[in-house]
């Protein structure tokens, strides 16, 4: 179909009725009609195209003055509680039992017998000391109680029969000399009266005689003493004697064994501080020896925490040198003082059966839950929006928009924080899901969770 036959068409869109163009351009040229239809059918094009555009326009405008549209958000209701924070704490393990090996005796270094890392057990010879004058005055003391215990046999058994024997031939034989003196002394005497002897003579004899009587009362009393034994006195003293050098016996001895050095208890060597041939005085430091089999570990608390700490709490171990090693025990003790330096406390943790890898001055990790102190309310981490430095949360208006509230993080819990801010309320209606992106003032669409509250850390 050709233009001009679609040309009606047109017209009637415009409204005009095409049997009046002649009589309209009568007395003029034919296309000078034709001409004023052209114009006439573009009119009508342009005025049938203008009125959806209007409609358009009208729609928009009404959109407009509705808003965006609400945005599907999902809600719970606040409930107040307190948080709960972890909190980290450093610090290293430590042999429960440490004990430096020191000599109870004064000497050389004659030979160290274990190196740094040896596994001892309890009467380990550890080092021995040069024992030659220790060796010497054990000798003389052990021939010292010898002499002692014989003499005290001596006593104890009595006088020998040959003994007396030897005593009574010594006292008949006494008695003859005396007897001769005294014969002597009358003759003398007798003559000294005639005048035939000087008075000197008679004087010399008597002394011999008295000499006599004395080597004969001595005599008795040696077969006497023979006789009767020795007295219960001098056997105890002698015993006493026996007694004081076995004594000395025993402290040569002893001195003797202090030159060996012996392991106390089972450990494992941790380090040497003498050599051979170096010369010790009782006291001075040689080995030291710790339990590996019983550790402890010692955490240390800040000065702001350590009134929160309590013995009981749990303790999550963990060492960075042992990543496949966890634990979890409790505090068995706190220990009252704080370092001058750090103002930080220790608490102290029993491994009764510690793992075989955790070695004493290894560093150790802890982690302990301690409740927030500031009551606040304890919501999904999903409810937090981090703005820069902002921590940001949505609540809902009556009139069903959004209000922005920056609140003041108390504690993350992980899936969970404890948050604070003085406009929140229990029971108010809080956006857990759905905040990204979202403006205060925000039209929203409610859709409550399945629970109505979150469950609040205790």
């Amino acid at each position: 179909m050709s233009a001009r036959e679609n040309q009606p068409a047109l017209l009637d869109r415009a409204s005009v009725d095409p049997s009046s163009l002649p009589q309209m351009v009568s007395g003029r040229p034919r296309w000078t009609g034709y001409l004023l239809a052209v114009i006439l059918l573009g009119g009508g094009i342009l005025v049938g195209r203008s009125l959806p555009v209007s409609q358009n326009q009208s729609s928009l405008a009404a959109a407009t003055e509705q808003g965006p549209p609400a945005r599907a958000v999902e809600t719970i209701a606040l409930t107040r509680g307190n948080g709960v924070r972890q909190v980290r704490l450093i610090g290293q393990v430590e042999p429960r039992s440490s004990a430096v090996i020191r000599p109870r005796t004064e000497g050389t270094v004659q030979e160290i017998l274990v190196q740094p890392g040896d596994r001892v057990q309890a009467g380990t010879l550890l080092a021995v000391l040069d024992n030659l004058d220790q060796q010497l005055a054990l000798s003389q003391a052990r021939a010292r109680l010898a002499e002692a215990e014989s003499e005290l046999a001596r006593l104890e058994a009595g006088t020998r029969q040959e003994t007396i024997a030897q005593r009574q031939a010594a006292l008949q034989s006494a008695r003859a000399r005396e007897l001769e003196a005294l014969d002597n002394y009358a003759r003398t005497q007798a003559l000294v009266a005639e005048g035939a002897l000087s008075r000197r003579l008679l004087i010399e004899t008597q002394t011999q005689a008295d000499a006599a009587m004395g080597a004969r009362l001595e005599a008795e009393a040696a077969l006497a003493e023979a006789t009767a034994g020795p007295r219960l006195e001098e056997i105890a003293a002698q015993r006493a004697i026996v007694a004081a050098n076995q004594i000395a016996v025993e402290q040569a001895q002893l001195v003797l064994e202090r030159t060996e050095i012996r392991a106390a208890t089972a450990g494992v060597v941790q380090s040497r501080s003498a050599s051979n041939g170096d010369y010790l005085e009782a006291g001075d430091p040689i080995l030291t020896i710790v339990d590996s089999n019983t550790l402890d570990i010692f955490l240390e608390v800040s000065e702001e925490l350590s009134h929160q700490v309590e013995v009981g709490m749990q303790v999550s171990l963990s060492s960075r040198a042992l990543p496949n090693w966890q634990l979890q025990v409790p505090i068995d003790a706190i220990i009252p003082t704080a370092d001058s330096t750090s103002r930080r406390q220790e608490v102290r943790i029993q491994l009764d059966t510690p793992s075989a890898d955790l070695v004493p001055g290894m560093a150790v990790r802890g982690e302990i839950a301690l409740p927030v102190q500031t009551e606040g309310f304890v919501v999904p981490r999903d409810a937090l929006t981090r703005q820069g430095t902002r921590w940001v949360v949505f609540t809902v208006n009556d009139d069903g928009t959004a209000r922005e509230l920056e609140v003041s993080p108390l504690a993350d819990m992980g899936e969970q924080m404890a948050i604070a801010h003085p406009e929140l309320q229990t029971g108010q209606t809080l956006v857990v899901q759905g905040g990204d992106g979202l403006q205060n003032g925000a039209p929203v669409k409610v859709i409550p969770r399945q629970v109505d509250a979150v469950s609040l850390a205790q």
